[in-house]
């Protein structure tokens, strides 16, 4: 079993809890045992918890709303198509770059003080954003509402390993899935909601009432941890000032690269070999320090190191099976957001029952995790399938079919990766599993939108040359009526739909192999184990 780092500073709030399969070292250690415990379960500390997961989902909300709305957003502040995009990446940028060290502030402000604030800084920069003066202006504010907005998903999976008792954890980090997949899903609809009936600034607005509940909660409900200002003295600076600016620019990278062409532009070029380089020197730096933000060690456990990479994986899955459906009824049949929100809906209301059953499930003896993980790929695998058969007349009904199968999907998967990267995992380490979790997480979803967006672009143009070259090579057999503009608008018309459609089938098609390859570590990565109530050791492989 992988022990905690003598120098992290954070066991002084929570040290080491004894897993439940350590024996007895005597009556004598009985009374260190007792001190060292964490605070009784009690229902003070569930609202503390509620509080903290409705923190993270307002984070997920703000993010997801924001970006569902972006042409409105765009529209009321006049700002072009390649402006608006700076809106975004900023956003992200700051968002990912920002969990790599906010469980460390956390820790060191305390848990309570420290989401709070970042609450309130939340609901203060979105209340500011529908009043900015000018570009500039709404470009910071989304800066800093993206940095504020980093530091809450992190804390959930803190206060859910250190607050919950064994057979409660997984059911907490069902909640936390429950951020990761229900949260998204409410995007499209929420968005479509505040744009077509109410007001574009409720994107921005929505936040404030979630947000007040949250500080509530959390103010009664956790417990008041001392600050541990000292740690400030430990700071890893060389850390800070390589690894923040390393995923903020490879972030930029990512979102901006299909825009600007990839490496034919100088800027993504500076992007993705600056931030390379600084990333390389931020892990090395990471591997030697006594107090990390990322504690590289706990890649030695072969199902940490498993979850990650299908976590890597997943969350490409899970960006692609939902962005395909709603791009491509966008641009095929001009669906707006209000007539796409229903494929949203299916997805969303069903894993608030989905998720506690496989968590349930997974809580038992006889489940192995692996076989549920393996299971929840393939029926990923089979969405991908059906996918990339799809044709010109398929409207919103042929893709609920696809949507159910992520009703199944998603809690499988998810919940065995959480279940397989904390399982074992003490207190103390559950903020460098936090942080490690969280910004590959955010990452990963960067990663598959530069993905979905390069290969979408370069595929449709294949596909288009192919179109064109084919109906050139069968002049003779076109419609006289083609030589009148309205004939040629129609023709372009239908080749452009008919390249989405490839397009789309592609896409849905190099989902598959990622499905493939992440079954295929299945069987090779992972070790059996078992629910953190047992009393059968988990395996320390």
């Amino acid at each position: 079993m992988t022990t905690a780092n003598p120098l992290t500073t954070e066991t002084e709030a929570t040290t080491i809890v004894q897993l439940p399969h350590q024996s007895s070292v005597g009556e004598a250690a009985a009374p260190a045992r007792a001190a060292s415990a964490p605070a009784d379960f009690t229902v003070r500390i569930a609202v503390g918890l509620a509080g903290m997961l409705f923190a993270s989902l307002l984070a997920i909300l703000n993010e997801q709303v924001t970006a569902a709305a972006m042409a409105d957003i765009q529209g009321a502040f006049l700002i072009g198509h390649d402006d608006g995009t700076w809106l975004t990446a900023l956003f992200e940028a700051a968002n990912v770059a920002t969990m790599v060290f906010a469980p460390w502030f956390g820790i060191t402000f305390t848990l309570k003080r420290f989401t709070i604030g970042a609450v309130l800084a939340t609901m203060l920069f979105g209340l500011l954003c529908p009043f900015a003066p000018n570009l500039l202006a709404l470009y910071s504010l989304r800066v800093l509402q993206g940095v504020a907005g980093g530091c809450l998903p992190p804390m959930l999976i803190i206060v859910a390993l250190r607050y919950l008792p064994p057979r409660f954890k997984l059911y907490g980090l069902a909640g936390y899935a429950l951020t990761a997949t229900f949260g998204p899903a409410l995007g499209t609809p929420l968005a479509a909601l505040w744009t077509e009936f109410v007001s574009w600034r409720m994107a921005f607005w929505q936040i404030i009432p979630l947000g007040v509940l949250c500080c509530i909660a959390i103010q009664q409900g956790l417990p008041a941890d001392p600050l541990k200002l000292e740690r400030l003295r430990a700071f890893n600076w060389i850390g800070f000032v390589t690894g923040f600016p390393a995923f903020a620019m490879l972030v930029t990278g990512l979102l901006q690269g299909d825009r600007l062409d990839w490496f034919d532009s100088a800027l993504i070029r500076v992007m993705f070999g600056g931030g390379a380089l600084l990333l390389v020197v931020f892990l090395a730096s990471e591997w030697f320090q006594p107090v990390p933000f990322f504690k590289l060690q706990l890649l030695a456990r072969r199902n940490f190191a498993h979850g990650l990479s299908t976590l890597l994986g997943t969350v490409i899955l899970l960006v692609g099976v939902a962005a395909i459906p709603g791009q491509f009824l966008a641009r095929v049949h001009g669906y707006r957001p209000l007539q796409t929100a229903p494929l949203s809906l299916l997805l969303a209301v069903p894993l608030l029952i989905t998720l506690p059953l496989t968590a349930a499930f997974l809580n038992t003896r006889r489940a192995d995790h692996r076989w549920v993980i393996a299971t929840g790929l393939s029926l990923m695998f089979a969405t991908c399938v059906m996918g990339s058969f799809m044709t010109s007349v398929w409207i919103r009904d042929n893709f609920y079919v696809l949507q159910s199968l992520q009703i199944v999907a998603q809690p499988l998967v998810i919940m065995s990766i959480l279940m397989g990267v904390t399982t074992g995992l003490p207190p103390t380490e559950g903020p460098f599993a936090s942080a490690m979790f969280n910004t590959l997480k955010t990452f990963s979803a960067t990663l598959a939108t530069g993905l979905i967006e390069g290969v979408g672009t370069a595929r449709e143009h294949f596909h288009s040359s192919m179109l064109v070259d084919q109906l050139g090579n069968r002049a003779p057999m076109t419609s006289p009526g083609l030589d009148t503009s309205d004939g040629l608008a129609q023709l372009a018309h239908r080749i452009h739909e008919q390249a989405v459609v490839l397009t789309s089938a592609d896409l849905y098609r190099v989902l598959a192999c990622v499905a493939i390859a992440l079954l295929l570590l299945v069987p090779v990565l992972p070790v059996r184990i078992y629910p953190p109530w047992s009393t059968t050791p988990p395996s320390s492989k």
